[in-house]
């Protein structure tokens, strides 16, 4: 009797320091949209999150180009922080920026900019690259690193969230996030001194405009596909998202869209209140 209790008893022992002692996959990342995404860095060092698929309502009523719809997004990286100053220089070897600082989001920069960046990285982490600079065409099954589409963008804006901005309604508490007219001093801000979003990225409200791949076409919400929408395949100007150091609250609602001309041509001269973040494909 007693030798059977010491053998359960070391069975039960066993099973305790087995399960005690088991470690989380550090690859498991969140099933549910609203738990907080795992961090990663790119090779190059670069503080990425990883936002896993998931579905929710793009747009805003309140939005006369923004109609409300249901969307479906795939597994992605995206930056933790708007490209800085720092960054930039040290994959283009130079920095357009108007207001010198290394920490500082990069600004000045055209979507055709930026889109060089993105192929520039790429390059330099051993990624195909995903953009012809000929024709500007984004092959989105390259697993190098590009711009968010508008989907992706307020996806990973809203954070699971519903409301007005990704904290709630109340835009007086926004300085609390973002960078804009009233707190700004005239002028952009060093990454990430705000609060983050609940899924631990910084700046999507306020600081620089970020561009996007998508072309801007007012309408576009209405013959938007379900799935991973990519914007319509032409038009005259691209999508930029998240209001900026001299733009008020209102441009930094998770739903507002703006839009502004690409600059393929060198010279067309980027404006200081243009930056951009990248993103990669989970494949």
């Amino acid at each position: 009797m007693k030798r059977y209790i010491l053998v359960i008893f070391l069975l039960l022992m066993t099973f305790t320091l087995s399960y005690g002692c088991k470690r989380k996959d550090p690859n498991d990342t969140p099933k549910n949209s609203a738990e907080v995404p795992g961090e990663v860095k790119a090779e190059a060092g670069t503080e990425m999150v990883l936002l896993e698929a998931g579905r929710f309502t793009m747009g805003n009523e309140k939005e006369i180009d923004a109609t409300p719809h249901e969307i479906a997004v795939s597994s992605f990286y995206i930056d933790k922080y708007p490209v800085t100053q720092e960054q930039y220089e040290k994959v283009m070897g130079e920095n357009p920026s108007r207001w010198k600082a290394d920490k500082n989001p990069v600004e000045q920069v055209r979507w055709s900019d930026a889109v060089k960046y993105c192929n520039a990285r790429s390059v330099a982490e051993g990624f195909q690259p995903c953009y012809d600079l000929q024709t500007w065409q984004c092959d989105f099954s390259a697993n190098g690193y590009r711009l968010p589409t508008e989907a992706e963008w307020e996806y990973a804006c809203r954070a699971g969230s519903k409301t007005m901005y990704f904290f709630g309604n109340d835009s007086s508490k926004l300085a609390d996030y973002a960078w804009l007219d009233s707190n700004s001093g005239g002028k952009p801000r060093q990454v990430g001194q705000k609060k983050p979003n609940p899924w631990g990225l910084y700046d999507m409200c306020g600081n620089v405009w970020e561009w996007c791949n998508d072309f801007y076409q007012v309408d576009y919400y209405q013959q938007s596909p379900e799935e991973d929408p990519r914007g319509p395949k032409t038009g005259e100007t691209k999508v930029v998202r998240g209001g900026a150091w001299k733009f008020s609250a209102d441009s930094c609602r998770s739903g507002y869209r703006y839009n502004e001309d690409p600059g393929y041509s060198d010279v067309c001269f980027g404006y200081d209140i243009y930056g951009f973040r990248c993103v990669r494909n989970n494949l």
